[in-house]
């Protein structure tokens, strides 16, 4: 009976130490944080986000809205990509490496779309519009055969990418350049911003209208104020200018129905 009680302790103990394991798994499971995931071009995360050059984007202000203890926040936007190299060179898979379940994508492209599509400095533009065409071309930076999609082709992609693991997409117009005429500030909502909202519409993502909510901003600031938003160039804000459009995005977020991402900002 002894030496019985002897064989049976040690099962006893390993049954305890994979109990204990299991449920430790599940607690760091429960407790992993979801990700709030950047993404776009130079007018979000302009060079490294460090405003080299007087020239900052919005989404380098986004985290300072959250409560980074209940939620990550990782600006994965570069300089210089379009919705359609953001893709080939590889960045949209490394984040669906990572995205999970209960995550966000906030994007924003259109301002480097409209390029050639087979350029020899950059080669990043898309076909205008929303529809399922295409286009063979030859790419001179790849070196290689390349099939290019319309800009509503790649959106779609990313907001059913999104959606597919589990995570919220929220799709946002570009930013207005300081373009003026007649005391407006020109809007793309005949293209790219309207282009943004019917992607996002169809794919059941949320819409962020930030080409129209910046530009009446700018409007009701004044030309002579928002003139000092843009140091450089027309289409790159400074810290000022980055953290005006920061602070209308997070109130747009703020609004959006459900609310689930309010619980996650530390101020509004």
């Amino acid at each position: 009976m002894r030496n019985k009680s002897m064989q049976m302790w040690p099962l006893h103990v390993g049954l305890t130490v994979v109990s204990v394991a299991i449920l430790s798994s599940f607690v760091m499971l429960k407790k992993e944080k979801p990700v709030f995931y950047i993404i776009g071009d130079s007018t979000v995360r302009n060079g490294d986000g460090t405003g080299k050059n007087q020239q900052w984007g919005w989404g380098s202000m986004i985290a300072d809205y959250f409560d980074t203890a209940k939620i990550s926040v990782r600006n994965h936007a570069i300089g210089g990509r379009s919705s359609r190299t953001f893709i080939t060179e590889g960045r949209w898979d490394r984040i669906m490496a990572t995205l999970k379940k209960g995550d966000y994508v906030i994007m924003q492209f259109g301002h480097n779309d409209g390029g050639a599509l087979d350029d020899t400095a950059r080669a990043r533009g898309t076909i205008r519009g929303i529809g399922e065409e295409s286009k063979e071309i030859y790419n001179p930076i790849t070196k290689k055969q390349e099939v290019v999609y319309t800009y509503g082709w790649y959106m779609r992609k990313y907001i059913r990418d999104t959606k597919a693991k589990g995570a919220i997409a929220i799709v946002c117009s570009p930013i207005p350049r300081n373009d003026w005429k007649d005391g407006k500030v020109s809007r793309s909502s005949d293209s790219y911003s309207k282009w943004a909202e019917q992607v996002a519409k169809e794919g059941g993502a949320f819409f962020i209208d930030l080409n129209s909510l910046v530009a009446s901003k700018y409007e009701e600031m004044g030309t002579e104020k928002v003139n000092t938003f843009f140091p450089v160039d027309h289409t790159h804000t400074n810290l000022d200018g980055a953290m005006l459009n920061a602070e209308i995005v997070m109130h747009a977020i703020g609004e959006i129905k459900p609310g689930k991402l309010k619980k996650y900002l530390s101020k509004q």
